[in-house]
């Protein structure tokens, strides 16, 4: 095995006195931006964007540019140690002691061998490592075990998104066309300014918008750098976009009549007849859903062959009044005025039916365009949301109903509308699924088909995720947070009893760190992987050293859903390959999980499963009697996708496959025949799937949520009328810090040491000046959850009923002696429970009310 390791990296190894740049991928974030490294006597000294990249065309933010420091890192771990205190918690030392790496796998693996042949389902994973999941999914159904569920990155990542952008646009993310937009609204998110979705090329396009004349309003109630350069920032109280979007809608439908009328009518279930009880009407032979033919003035089901389809009105059906799901849309709203909303998001009733106003007009329904002789709709105006917006507990219903602002001038996947990642494909499209309604074509990702719930039945907990629970969820960090911490309550008939764990911090991106410790406590062996000894490491009994990206050999880090955005204009798979020989002892983790499958003795099982996740053909496929290395795995992947001239060594010179998207797969608007759904009908059976896995776990469950048509309700800190607690705190994203990995680098924590607002509570100026705080004064702020210490930033650019700050901070573990002590540390102040998570995408309310006061020193 070890040969083979050195075989892999050998070709990053020059001559003596040479220079040469190796094509490689970045990870400090999920993006994984193209990278050229410049190697000098076999020492990496330099990084910058590769410009043969689609994804970045030559340019690396701040974490990119900063990631080849930790290479050098002299904390960085070079041996397996193994726990020799029993005692585990929050700041108790484990009291390392170092063994060697046979000792190690002897251990590991004899407790694995236990565990799998008394009950494979105590065996659960951790990571957000994106580029080894799939073979780590393999990995655990080759050992037995149900739970292929991971914990990822906390409450960082899009529990709501992802479910709305399945459900709306067949895809993983979502962005603007900022090539041919004029009008754009960012809410709670900060695309287009080294955030989000492939960030480099973003950024650049929106700078280029912005100079074209494009209009960006944001609304958030900080102003974070996308407000900074915005033309207008609305500042919202948290937790009420939702509301605010409502409004909005009322306005467009109703007092204006603003919406694409042809686009709603042929490409979405708005036609769809429905009935008092919410649900569609449907044709007694065919179960499929009916619609109103208004040429032959009768019902027909949505597929058939019809003049023009009713998409607004209420008719008669076999002696039963029903409305289209549009109308039903329409009525809806009505509740929702500016005038009513006002007080709630503290926007007034005039700036709401502005903003609606100028998005609606701004749409041009009704505009076409030709590009590349082709034409389409032209929709130059969009939406686009993120974690700030639908962080709540009701965070489904307002990513839906931001989301119906989108859909109703029929911008989704038109010239300068708002579009998902790779809906088509060269050899992929959307589907019709249940209803006749869009499923994406690739599955790379679990709940890409929004009705795959009809496939299961109700019951106790399978698996940690709670999927009894959260059918229709696509994030599962807080059910698991919330299974291991009492698996009996759910049913399970089991308690885990392993972890494994790598290349994510949970200790710090889940809420309430003493609830986290709790959960981590109860797990009796816990294995990790990791550089660095941090704040989940230091819970482990055996911990392998791993590479640095910069070490590792991965194929294709930009996947097809996740992160290669249409924006770079190309199709592209590339690799990531070392830069450098790593120093004696790391290995890469997929590795040692081979040789751990292969000595537990379910190595033939995951290569069958890789067979099939892999997409592997013949000759390519890995037999179940031979073994194979990472490297000749990840050939194997590249031949049998592109062909014997594009092996590992054509990667390895060559950086990348690229070749130019068609016009009809970045703008799919013409190819999409299948329906997208403004009524979600669907959540009345999710609804009841989980009141009846509920009953049968004897838990009382709030189903409430699960309606066809968003409400707006208030998070648990907008119900809290505590004169004590007198502030919402909310958090927001650095453009130069991601998670919890980029505090500990060098240059980044100089360049955080010169920014103003990292690493500071922001305060609105008049609410400090009340309250008796001046600038850069240390204030405790606290929540129920707990309190954290921090120095004080008075601004004008937050909300006056908020307190704001920034993620990934306030480190406490000794093996990361650069970040430690920094900051406060958001997460802390969090609350956790059942009654502060969202009871559909599974997401965690993030927003917290706090009181702010000096610290005596």
């Amino acid at each position: 095995m070890q040969e083979d390791k050195d075989k892999v990296i050998k070709d990053a190894q020059p001559e003596a006195g040479k220079e040469r740049w190796i094509h490689s991928v970045c990870d400090m974030c999920y993006t994984s931006c193209g990278l050229i490294a410049r190697q000098v006597d076999g020492i990496v000294v330099r990084v910058d964007g590769d410009p043969n990249c689609p994804h970045n065309w030559g340019k690396l933010c701040a974490k990119g540019n900063a990631g080849f420091l930790t290479l050098y890192d002299p904390e960085r771990l070079r041996t397996p140690l193994k726990r020799t205190n029993p005692e585990k918690g929050i700041g108790v030392d484990p009291k390392w002691q170092e063994i060697s790496w046979e000792e190690a796998l002897d251990t590991v693996v004899t407790r694995l061998k236990k565990v799998r042949e008394e009950d494979p389902r105590r065996l659960f994973f951790a990571t957000f490592d994106a580029v080894v999941i799939t073979m780590v999914q393999a990995w655990v159904s080759g050992f037995g075990s149900p739970n292929r569920n991971l914990i990822p990155a906390g409450y960082y990542c899009g529990a709501a998104l992802h479910l709305m952008t399945y459900l709306t646009n067949a895809t993983f993310h979502s962005e603007v066309d900022l090539d041919h937009c004029k009008y754009c609204l960012l809410i709670g998110n900060q695309h287009g300014f080294m955030a989000g979705v492939n960030p480099n090329i973003n950024t650049q396009k929106m700078a280029d918008a912005r100079r074209r004349g494009m209009k960006l309003v944001v609304v958030d109630p900080q102003c974070g750098n996308a407000a900074a350069k915005a033309d207008e920032w609305i500042p919202i109280r948290p937790g009420t976009d939702g509301a605010m979007a409502l409004a909005m809608l009322n306005v467009l439908l109703n007092e204006a009549g603003i919406y694409d009328r042809e686009f709603l009518r042929n490409s979405t279930n708005g036609p769809y007849l429905v009935g008092s009880d919410g649900r569609y009407m449907r044709d007694e032979a065919t179960n499929k859903p009916l619609v109103w033919d208004l040429a032959d003035k009768k019902a027909k089901t949505y597929d058939a062959e019809a003049g023009e389809l009713a998409l607004e009105g209420s008719y008669n059906v076999n002696g039963t009044e029903c409305r289209t799901a549009f109308q039903c849309l329409k009525e809806h709203v009505k509740e929702y005025t500016p005038e009513g909303v006002s007080p709630i998001t503290s926007i007034d009733a005039q700036t709401i039916r502005r903003l609606a106003l100028e998005f609606g007009q701004a749409a041009s329904i009704g505009d076409t365009i030709l590009i590349e002789g082709k034409e389409f709709p032209y929709r130059p105006v969009a939406v686009n949301q993120y974690r700030g917006a639908y962080s709540h507990k009701h965070g489904t219903s307002t990513a839906l109903a931001i989301q119906l602002l989108n859909l109703v001038v029929g911008n989704i996947y038109a010239p300068g509308g708002h579009r998902g990642t790779n809906p088509v494909g060269p050899d992929w499209g959307v589907k019709a699924g249940r209803d006749g309604l869009m499923v994406a074509g690739h599955t790379e990702s679990r709940r890409t088909d929004p009705y795959s719930f009809y496939n299961e039945k109700p019951g106790t907990a399978k698996a940690l995720d709670l999927d009894e629970l959260f059918p229709v969820a696509w994030e599962r960090c807080p059910a698991i947070q919330l299974s291991l911490l009492n698996p009996e309550r759910f049913g399970l008939p089991y308690k885990p009893e392993v972890l494994i764990h790598c290349r994510t911090n949970i200790m710090m991106t889940t809420a309430d760190r003493n609830s986290m410790a709790e959960a981590l406590k109860k797990i009796p062996f816990q294995v990790s992987f990791a550089r660095e000894l941090d704040e989940t490491v230091e819970f482990a009994d055996i911990v392998f050293p791993e590479f640095h990206y910069l070490e590792r050999l991965d194929a294709f880090p930009n996947s097809i859903g996740h992160s290669l955005s249409p924006s770079g204009g190309y199709w592209y798979w590339g690799m990531r390959q070392p830069t450098m020989r790593p120093p004696a002892g790391p290995r890469h983790w997929a590795e040692v999980l081979l040789e751990l499958a292969e000595r537990v003795g379910f190595l033939p099982d995951v290569y069958s499963i890789l067979n099939i996740t892999y997409e592997l053909e013949d000759p390519y496929k890995l037999k179940p009697n031979e073994k194979y290395t990472w490297e000749e795995m990840i050939d194997r992947r590249m031949k049998s996708g592109f062909g014997e001239e594009h092996d590992l060594s054509w990667f390895k010179e060559h950086g990348y496959l690229n070749f130019k998207r068609k016009v009809d797969e970045n703008y799919p608007c013409r190819v999409i025949d299948v329906r997208i759904p403004i009524y979600y009908e669907h959540f009345l059976d999710a609804g009841r799937f989980v009141q009846e896995s509920a009953k049968k776990m004897g838990l009382s469950w709030d189903t409430a949520d699960f309606e066809p048509i968003p409400h707006w309700r208030p998070c648990p800190a907008y119900e809290e009328n505590s004169t004590d607690f007198d502030l919402y705190l909310v958090n927001t994203t650095l453009p130069f810090h991601t998670y919890t990995i980029t505090p500990a680098n060098p240059w980044l924590d100089e360049l955080t040491d010169h920014h103003a607002y990292a690493r500071k509570v922001m305060i609105n100026r008049k609410v400090a000046e009340r309250k008796g705080i001046k600038d850069r004064d240390t204030v405790w702020v606290e929540s129920v959850a707990g309190k954290v210490k921090g120095q004080a930033k008075l601004t004008e650019c937050i909300h006056p009923e908020v307190l704001g700050i920034a993620a990934v901070f306030g480190s406490w573990a000794k093996g990361k002696p650069v970040g430690r002590g920094k900051g406060p540390h958001f997460n802390s102040l969090v609350p956790f429970s059942l009654d502060r998570i969202d009871p559909i995408s599974n997401g965690l309310d993030a927003c917290v009310k706090v009181k702010i006061y000096q610290a005596k020193e």
